[in-house]
């Protein structure tokens, strides 16, 4: 049984947190408890608790790490390549070029990869959600209605709330056209697609 807990906001979301499944955590908000119907209250609860059945925090963490780490390195040979580290200055065909073009692309293309891991985790926690309690529907209507709430009240960006908001049942930020291919989160009009196409 993962700890639950009450975060006095308006601000309509909820998240699972925790290092293993033994010291796990649900959090929901209280704009969420006051908008929800009981069936898509749960339906949020099961999609969390799946979370943490299916290691999703920390199969992210790992992913978040790996990604972070490429960030560092592609900052070292940027500054390297650009300098002339790294024996640059002494190779011929402008390698220093290619090392620099290969430390800017690299961090963008691990970005992408761990977005898409942090998406794919989504899709999974929201199945294993509508198994748990046989229907998605209550999860379905849910997400339509936390989508609203995001669109009337986003996130304004920060670095913290960049840095979690992979955690979040939907993305706390308005994103459109091309933005959505860097969001955490698919879009909330596939999810709930999927989510009804299910059959028990």
């Amino acid at each position: 049984m993962p700890r639950v807990y009450i975060i006095p906001s308006n601000i309509m979301n909820a998240f699972a947190t925790g290092r293993s499944k033994k010291h796990a955590a649900v959090a929901a908000t209280q704009g969420i408890l006051d908008v929800l119907s009981d069936d898509e209250l749960k339906g949020v609860i099961a999609h969390e608790v799946s979370h943490i059945r299916n290691n999703d925090i920390l199969i992210q963490s790992v992913a978040a790490t790996i990604a972070g780490v490429i960030g560092y390195i592609a900052m070292m040979a940027r500054w390297g390549a650009i300098f002339g580290g790294f024996g640059g200055r002494d190779r011929k065909g402008g390698s220093g070029l290619e090392l620099l073009v290969l430390a800017i692309l690299t961090p963008i293309l691990a970005t992408i990869i761990r977005l898409a891991i942090s998406r794919s985790r989504e899709y999974l926690a929201d199945e294993s959600g509508a198994k748990l309690l046989h229907s998605g529907l209550g999860l379905a209507s849910a997400l339509e209605k936390l989508e609203k709430g995001v669109q009337h009240m986003p996130l304004r960006p920060t670095s913290a709330t960049e840095t979690t908001a992979h955690m979040m049942i939907v993305s706390p930020f308005s994103a459109k056209g091309i933005v959505t291919m860097f969001s955490t989160h698919p879009s909330v009009d596939e999810r709930t697609k999927r989510l009804r196409s299910m059959h028990f």
